[in-house]
């Protein structure tokens, strides 16, 4: 079974491997942690910070974006659907 860590628990460990004070192992030990799950965390947060400082509202306008998107493709659907079963009834072809 895999033991789940929470968050916290692995921004701790992260920041004390980022200082470099000690090595992947002596904090592996300190946390009993695997030194490959230490590296996983540390590249995850790495690979992350760069979405961590972009401009808010870049992402906000982002979000409405595909917020409006979604919104007109369920109309889309809503509409295609009321074309079929009015199709299916002309045809003779009742929805059930």
């Amino acid at each position: 079974m895999k033991k789940k860590y929470a968050p916290e628990f692995k921004a701790k460990a992260v920041l004390e491997l980022l200082r470099e004070e000690q090595t992947v192992a002596q904090l592996s030990s300190k946390y009993e942690v695997h030194q490959s799950l230490l590296n996983k965390w540390r590249n995850a947060v790495l690979d992350g910070l760069p979405t961590l400082l972009t401009d808010g509202r870049k992402q906000d306008a982002l979000v409405k974006e595909h917020e409006a998107e979604v919104k007109e493709l369920y109309a889309q659907i809503g509409e295609l659907s009321s074309k079929l079963n009015w199709l299916k009834k002309k045809s003779g072809i009742e929805p059930k």
